[in-house]
């Protein structure tokens, strides 16, 4: 899902060892074997085979170097069906191909296919880590502006204010816009005023959620290779049927309680809808902030959270209307 970028620190290029260990076609296992034991030790994780140009032909693990006859040339042993990915590639996106394919280590090469390099395991995971964190700062509502927003409790009070404000701003306007709609109920409120006893649970329960959904969907919409359809499907069906076990449990609740079917059939049907709109929205706003170009991360916490809030409460509110 992410964009591949301009080579550098947080592309493919900028991470690939150029070092790496290379075989040509017309070499033997054995001699590569001996050379490799002189040059790099123990110290590689793939063996790129190249052409006289130096473009890739294709890659040898260690184990299956070691398997081969000492006499085998390895243009015909190299493996010419393992992923590789260009040198502008985000290294998001290329830690994702590795995932996908179950590889530990990348060949890098150029737009010749001519070889950049090799990102080996310990570069993968440190990428990994890096996303993870940075994932979370987002989703947390922290922007990105320097390093030190990765120590967000050790950086002085100012930066942290710096980091957290902005999208803070966002669900403070968000908040005004949910005051606002609750206002334009003022009359099915004061008709029944039980109503304002399910807010807090319905957005609760809305939030949690559109939060399940945001925490896979903020990576597996980098990771997955699932088409957006099948996903959307998959979670609207999970929504549907979250929000029907829910209704279920809280109509007798809520009938029990104040002793009103109308009362306890709109906050269920508004369950149900809001269940069904969070957990698609969990999926959908990250999905769109990433074809537009910015990390998936963004589309959750306080973004999501107010835009969940509103559209919950326009739903029990609507309902309220129609049902009473």
């Amino acid at each position: 899902m992410r964009r591949s970028v301009a080579a550098g620190a947080e592309t493919a290029a900028g991470l690939a060892d150029r070092d790496a260990p290379t075989a040509r076609a017309d070499e033997t296992a054995g001699a590569v074997r001996r050379r490799l034991r002189q040059s790099h030790g123990a110290r590689w994780s793939l063996l790129c085979v190249l052409d006289q140009a130096g473009c890739l032909l294709g890659t040898l693990s260690g184990d299956e170097l070691l398997a081969l006859p000492p006499e085998a040339p390895l243009g015909d042993a190299a493996r010419h069906d393992r992923p590789q990915v260009p040198g502008r590639t985000d290294q998001e996106h290329m830690a994702s191909i590795a995932l996908h394919h179950g590889v530990a280590a990348l060949p890098v090469v150029d737009e010749t296919s001519r070889l950049i390099g090799v990102v080996g395991p310990h570069a993968l995971m440190a990428v990994l880590r890096h996303e993870h964190v940075e994932d979370l700062h987002r989703i947390a509502g922290i922007s990105r502006e320097t390093a030190q927003a990765r120590r967000a409790l050790e950086a002085p009070p100012l930066r942290r204010l710096r980091h957290r404000l902005p999208w803070l701003l966002v669900g403070l306007l968000g908040s005004a816009l949910a005051t606002w709609i609750v206002s334009r109920f003022e009359t099915a409120l004061a008709a029944q005023p039980a109503l304002a006893f399910f807010i807090p649970g319905l957005v609760y329960l809305a939030d949690a959620i559109g939060t399940q959904t945001e925490a896979v969907a903020v990576r597996g919409l980098s990771l997955s290779h699932i088409p957006l359809a099948r996903l959307v499907g998959g979670e609207m069906r999970t929504g549907l049927l979250i929000g029907a076990v829910l209704a279920a449990l809280a109509w007798p609740l809520a009938w029990l309680g104040f002793g009103d079917a109308r009362l306890a059939t709109t906050v269920t049907a508004a369950l149900a809808a809001s269940s069904l709109v969070a957990s698609s929205l969990g999926l959908l706003l990250p999905w769109l902030l990433a074809q537009l170009g910015s990390d998936p991360a963004y589309g959750s916490g306080p973004l999501a959270t107010i835009v969940q809030d509103v559209l919950t409460l326009a739903i029990f509110f609507g309902l309220a209307t129609v049902l009473a």
